[in-house]
């Protein structure tokens, strides 16, 4: 991929982690906020938001790139043409995701989230040598040790780096503890999963060229050592296809997470795209075609999932350059079986939408989400040339596909005014000052990370939520205490909306925290959980437009509200 590479296949052209020990001081605040009757949960005093009719486009957003306080770039050669991620995660408590960004050749940083509640975006840097690292290429968030911390997986062109959360977004590193090898690879891709009832996440490390760059290099699975506590030696994953992305995840819904991989057809001969199976106690073994699974070359990059068919199971988008894939599951298929639906469902996004360039586009992060809050995902695609491919598009703008409800999906990325012409890399659909609209951050290489204020029907004095919607926390006792493998089902009327709680994906970073749904006109939504061991919750109703966490041992969802 960092090379010029030849014209690609134009056919789609021609057509509560645990709830909070601060939540016990704010008790008084809680039980003034709701009355539980009737199984029902009604809030009380905090605000609704004012739906008005269903969304008919993209919301509003707000560049606050340079009002933000985020002075951060993704930089340097070769090496770092690929990756540049951004983590975004809660690690002081207080309900508001923090970002860690990859620096590429320059230091990464950490950015603590000051945002008054439905206001302006603001942050400030938490420098530390701990954090501060060089030659990072991703992050990935995620409470190995089921401490109630969150802790980060650092992605290295040389070295990856566990680092523990120690709270207040202090951290330490945890690779001699764990007993983790950082290797000397060249990973931009990471994914995790609990297997059986282990006390340490399996971990799979997505890994690019060798560090000589000249061929692919093997991935590598991580699994516990006997006794849980520390990691017995990688395992190879070969043969290795030059990986940029990879997820865990229950593709089947049968309760086994298995292990998908995006790769990058530019630099190898004879691969394609992976799908590792990854049973408990077993050797990790590839699907092949005597399984159903069908070969599939690419410019694999990134890696996003959302059931989109309404049949319970994921379909998966897959970023690369030209045509992007999406791929759903073949009806009655027993094995991975997948057929590709993009140019059906309006997803191929394989030119530049506006600016004037005809040539193939190169995406990379890929993330569902529901921006406008109508009830129906939508679908971001970060775009940018690798650096300076002649035969790919210069100015290729990333697109912001909105969900309609006959399941396709139409660019809203110019209406929303999110359009630039950097080259954009990783990126997170986060609510950062939670009022219920989910904000977008994007990486830039050479140039700084922009910062959007989503604000819904309104502008930035006048904010105007354009639909009803709820954040929803998972607890459950240790290990995995975030849940990581569950299932969310969110009911409203006919309709129910499944999303699957992961670690991985995307391009070079990811999220971790609240779960958003949004819910359109309706005041109230049922809610499930089915959780990583398939014992489902019961449903419970809880009222739009507020932050819930889900605890296992709950009967009832336990309602929170940010400090100002």
């Amino acid at each position: 991929m960092p090379d010029e590479i030849p014209d690609t296949d134009q056919s789609a052209a021609d057509q509560a982690r645990k709830p909070w020990p601060r939540w016990k001081r704010f008790g008084a605040l809680a039980a003034a906020l709701i009355v539980v009757s009737g199984g029902v949960l009604v809030v009380t005093g905090w605000p609704s938001g004012s739906a008005t009719s269903p969304a008919d486009g993209p919301p509003n957003y707000v560049d606050e790139s340079a009002s933000a306080g985020i002075d951060h770039t993704y930089a340097g050669g070769f090496e770092f043409f690929v990756g540049g991620g951004v983590a975004a995660f809660d690690c002081n408590d207080d309900g508001r995701d923090e970002l860690y960004f990859a620096g590429g050749s320059e230091p990464a940083a950490l950015y603590r989230n000051e945002s008054p509640v439905g206001g302006e975006l603001r942050f400030t840097e938490q420098s530390s040598p701990v954090t501060d690292l060089t030659a990072v290429t991703g992050a990935y968030p995620l409470d190995l040790d089921s401490d109630g911390q969150i802790d980060l997986a650092v992605l290295r062109r040389g070295g990856n780096v566990v680092l523990r959360g120690l709270g207040d977004c202090r951290f330490e590193d945890a690779n001699d503890s764990l007993a983790i090898d950082g290797g000397e690879a060249w990973t931009v891709g990471f994914s995790a999963t609990w297997e059986g009832s282990n006390t340490l996440p399996t971990l799979a490390f997505g890994n690019y060229l060798t560090p000589g760059g000249d061929t692919c290099g093997d991935s590598r699975l991580v699994r516990p050592a006997a006794g849980g506590n520390t990691y017995a030696p990688p395992i190879a994953l070969t043969p290795g296809y030059c990986t940029l992305s990879v997820l865990f995840s229950d593709w089947a819904r049968s309760g086994q997470r298995d292990l998908r991989m995006a790769n990058d057809r530019h630099y190898y001969l004879d691969g394609s795209e992976q799908l590792w199976q990854i049973a408990p106690g077993a050797a990790p073994r590839l699907f092949t075609e005597s399984d159903g699974w069908r070969p599939l070359q690419i410019w694999g990059m990134g890696i996003a999932s959302h059931d989109l068919t309404d049949d319970g199971r994921p379909e998966v988008f897959i970023t690369s350059q030209g045509d992007n894939k999406l791929q759903t599951l073949d009806e009655g298929a027993v094995g991975p079986a997948y057929r590709d639906i993009a140019l059906d469902r309006g997803v191929t996004a394989q030119r530049p939408f506006v600016g004037g360039d005809v040539l193939p586009s190169t995406a990379w992060h890929p993330e569902f989400e529901d921006v406008n809050n109508d009830g129906l995902v939508d679908l971001f695609v970060s775009k940018g040339n690798v650096e300076a491919q002649i035969d790919n598009a210069m100015r290729d703008p990333s697109n912001l596909l909105i969900g309609k409800a006959d399941g396709t999906f139409v660019e809203g990325a110019e209406a929303a005014g999110i359009v630039s012409y950097d080259r954009t890399r990783g990126a997170a659909l986060v609510d950062l000052n939670l009022d219920g609209m989910l904000d977008l951050v994007e990486v830039n290489r050479q140039v700084n990370v922009r910062v959007w204020r989503n604000v819904g029907r309104g502008d930035a004095e006048q904010p105007q939520p354009m639909g009803h919607w709820l954040a929803v926390r998972l607890h459950q006792s240790a290990p995995n205490v975030d849940a990581i493998g569950a299932w969310v089902e969110v009911r409203v009327g006919e309709r129910t909306v499944v999303r699957e709680v992961t670690v991985g994906g995307g391009h070079a970073g990811g999220k971790i925290g609240w779960i958003h749904a949004g819910l359109g006109e309706a005041a109230s939504a049922e809610v499930r959980v089915q959780w990583p061991d398939g014992e489902a919750g019961p449903w419970m109703t809880v009222v739009a437009d507020q932050f819930v966490s889900i605890d296992r041992d709950a009967a009832e969802p336990l309602p929170w509200a940010p400090q100002q």
